[in-house]
């Protein structure tokens, strides 16, 4: 595994954490977004960034207008943001195979709504730190994914793992010195035994590491060794709880080491984001918003 500094790796993230903030201090939000926003969330417990993929709003918040009062609500500044609230900020008429040929001044246009975007978010004390856009099949289509995630003030793109898309997207992601993560289900989790063979196609290349997933695709094994060998090439987590065969369960009600994993970053002072994603069942008479509120509350008292 290429163990070096982070400093020399596509993004530093200290270094990025002071240019978004000084990017949102220049800032202006738009007014009816979210009124006067007095109190700023801050969801950094004791040097640990705690954010939330937005699928974990999903059949709730569509909009990103309406995402960002839900962030804010949570109390969270940390954000992994999907096609859904980008695509309706900005026109993005679709991703993936979807996308559709665009015109120099359609490109421009959409960047430009991107940078309002980021502005909105960072000046109500939300950090975009990645997105996750599908890609387009061709170079074009590609090449302007990651163009999004810089006018986003992203360090990086997730993606479903893949040593294809790994080999394809390198070279784009080395051009924009920014990060792919690759982001593991049940079985497609990293190795232990020996160094991933995907990270030897690019510095660039690392891991959106699911510890619920590794959790249940190994049967119960810990996801602690593995943060503990990657740490240099993790991008983000996914914090869910599930049991050893497979279940998703409110926070602390399952066997995942959400909080032995956290407080782990917390003793190392490793700084990528540990993301909320909720995959449970909503209770009856709740809301996500109101889920993600009680998974943030269990972070911030597991990092007390």
């Amino acid at each position: 595994m290429n163990t070096r500094n982070r400093a020399e790796n596509p993004v530093n993230r200290r270094s990025f954490l002071g240019g978004a903030a000084t990017f949102a201090a220049c800032a202006v939000m738009p007014r009816g977004i979210l009124g006067a926003v007095a109190d700023k969330p801050n969801s950094v417990f004791n040097g640990v960034r705690i954010g939330i993929n937005t699928y974990s709003y999903r059949g709730e918040i569509f909009t990103a207008e309406d995402t960002l009062r839900a962030l804010v609500e949570d109390g969270l500044s940390e954000v992994e943001l999907k096609e859904g609230p980008i695509q309706s900020f900005t026109g993005l008429s679709g991703v993936g195979p979807r996308t559709p040929k665009l015109s120099d001044a359609q490109r421009e246009a959409i960047l430009a709504r991107c940078a309002e975007l980021r502005r909105m978010y960072n000046d109500a004390g939300v950090n975009i730190h990645v997105h996750k856009i599908p890609f387009g099949p061709t170079d074009e289509a590609i090449d302007f994914n990651f163009r999004i995630a810089r006018a986003l003030g992203c360090m990086g793109i997730t993606l479903e793992r893949s040593e294809a898309m790994a080999r394809k997207l390198a070279p784009f992601a080395e051009k924009y010195k920014l990060w792919i993560g690759f982001h593991n289900h049940t079985d497609n989790y990293p190795t232990l035994d020996r160094t991933d063979p995907i990270l030897e196609i690019s510095p660039s290349i690392g891991f959106n590491f699911d510890i619920g997933h590794y959790f249940a695709g190994t049967r119960g094994k810990s996801p602690l060794p593995v943060i503990e060998k990657y740490h240099d090439r993790i991008v983000s987590l996914h914090l869910k709880d599930r049991t050893a065969d497979g279940e998703n369960l409110p926070w602390g009600t399952g066997q995942t080491p959400i909080k032995e994993v956290l407080q782990l970053m917390k003793r190392e002072k490793w700084t990528f984001p540990a993301d909320i994603e909720l995959e449970y069942k909503i209770p009856a008479g709740s809301s996500a918003v109101a889920e993600v509120a009680r998974c943030v509350r269990y972070c911030k008292k597991a990092l007390a």
